[in-house]
């Protein structure tokens, strides 16, 4: 029996070994490369020379002049917050009175948002080129955060709402007692309590937008000025498809960001989601 168990440890770590081994070659390659000359990454795209390395062409790679860095990542960062602040103000309320009223019509709605989340973003981006023609806001900022919330909202109303089911009702019977009102009961009383989970949201729905690529691609297009920091990625990328000295340097200061900004809030992920699971 213990022989079994002793095996099948040994079989899941080395499941999990070879997985990890999997994601991270592919980063490895990419800082490693991002410091050496066109000759060292095609004769030995594995090896890095301390003796040689430079950060000479992650300089060249931010003051590109064909793709400016620090304008995409002015751009996505806005457009990280934008979309969290639109998806989270809207989902909040509508995740309380869902969450709250036994209906089944809020229940059918609740389904009918979470069908959303089945559906790709990349079906759906002709038809709302259309809708954004029409209310003149294609190829412009406040289009691209409409949109991108609007992707997100399934997401966020369902684990908003899953969360919320879990706060006892007393909550909003003794506010209603002190005589506040349910949006007083919302914003001071039950929000609060949803910072675990509002974190999660905020971060997976970063992780979302920072690496989405598509819809920036499509609504804000070249015409537009605007780029975010995978659509600048690209087209510096299609420029110099040979020169890897500046393809390496330019992907990586394009996943730093969003990288560093995982692994500190990832622990806030987990508890977000450990805290839905157990609540109640």
């Amino acid at each position: 029996m213990r022989k079994t168990a002793t095996i099948s440890n040994a079989l899941r770590i080395s499941f999990v070994g070879l997985l990890c081994l999997a994601m991270l070659v592919p980063m490895y390659l990419l800082i490693v490369n991002s410091f050496k000359d066109q000759q060292s990454i095609l004769s030995a795209p594995f090896e890095l020379n301390l003796a040689t390395a430079t950060p000479d062409f992650l300089i060249q790679a931010w003051n590109s002049r064909e793709f400016s860095v620090p304008f995409g990542y002015l751009i996505t960062c806005g457009l990280v917050i934008c979309v969290n602040i639109v998806s989270i103000g809207v989902c909040a309320p509508a995740a309380y009175v869902i969450a709250r009223s036994p209906k089944a019509l809020f229940r059918a709605i609740l389904l009918f948002f979470i069908a959303g989340m089945f559906i790709p973003t990349q079906v759906i981006l002709i038809p709302v080129i259309f809708v954004l023609r029409g209310l003149g806001l294609m190829g412009t900022f406040p289009g691209l955060v409409l949109f991108m919330a609007s992707a997100t909202v399934p997401f966020t109303l369902f684990v908003f709402t899953g969360f919320i089911r879990l706060l006892p009702k007393a909550l909003d019977e003794a506010a209603s007692m002190d005589g506040a009102g349910r949006l007083y009961t919302l914003w001071r009383i039950v929000f609060p309590l949803m910072k675990p989970i509002v974190a999660t949201v905020f971060i997976l729905n970063a992780l979302g937008v920072w690496n989405d690529f598509a819809s920036p691609q499509v609504i804000l297009g070249p015409g537009s000025g605007l780029y975010t920091v995978t659509t600048g990625v690209y087209a510096s990328v299609g420029q110099y498809s040979a020169d890897y000295t500046k393809v390496f340097p330019t992907l990586l200061l394009a996943v730093v960001p969003i990288l560093l900004i995982f692994i500190l809030m990832q622990r806030y992920v987990m508890s977000g989601l450990a805290a839905g699971a157990t609540k109640g």
